[in-house]
């Protein structure tokens, strides 16, 4: 049986590489909604190499600042000249950058965090999936993983991630919409699919 996985891997194999030798799969949504779950079944299903943007935010307020420059410079700039990239991983337990991360030259990398489908990926995203889910169900996942403690943080994050999606037009500008269960709920532009199924 064909997956929704299997399907964006298939399309995005068929596109053309838009990174030098590499084809980008961006998955974008808010915190909780199910990004982290489909990357992995995209991996599964057979891209060469995943990217969590968890592991590049400085924090919790790290979705806007350097991250995308960072992640140009040390990722996807390398890889657009068929080199290897890395990345400096940031530890959030102890709030601060730590062991750097080797990223070889994949066929198929996806890049997954919120953030990762904003307009500056579009030159180099072969397909742009969002993932959504409703709020409460987003927090009571992010408070289930993270505690309570954390509660307040989640919120503010979840008021700027929106503001960040509504400036970007993400939803709008994806190939693809999934619903919190991985559930395809349309297919766009760039000829993936006409509707969806």
């Amino acid at each position: 049986m064909t997956t929704p996985a299997d399907e964006v891997v298939a399309a995005t194999l068929a596109a053309p590489p838009r990174l030098g030798p590499v084809r980008v799969v961006v998955v974008d949504g808010p915190a909780g909604s199910g990004k982290s779950t489909f990357a992995e079944a995209l991996g599964a299903a057979g891209a060469d190499a995943v990217l969590h943007l968890d592991d590049l935010y400085e924090g919790w307020s790290g979705l806007e600042g350097s991250l995308w420059p960072r992640l140009s410079a040390q990722v996807l700039e390398p890889l657009r000249r068929g080199r290897p990239g890395h990345y400096q991983r940031y530890d959030w337990v102890t709030g601060g950058f730590a062991e750097w991360v080797d990223v070889p030259v994949p066929s198929l990398l996806v890049v997954e965090g919120c953030g990762s489908a904003r307009r500056a990926a579009d030159a180099v995203a072969s397909v742009r999936v969002w993932v959504e889910a409703p709020p409460d169900l987003r927090l009571r996942r992010g408070i289930a993983r993270d505690g309570e403690s954390l509660r307040r943080q989640w919120e503010r994050w979840m008021a700027d991630e929106a503001e960040h999606f509504r400036r970007e037009r993400t939803r709008e500008r994806a190939d693809v919409r999934l619903d919190a269960n991985g559930r395809v709920t349309g297919w766009t532009a760039r000829g993936l699919r006409s509707e969806a199924g």
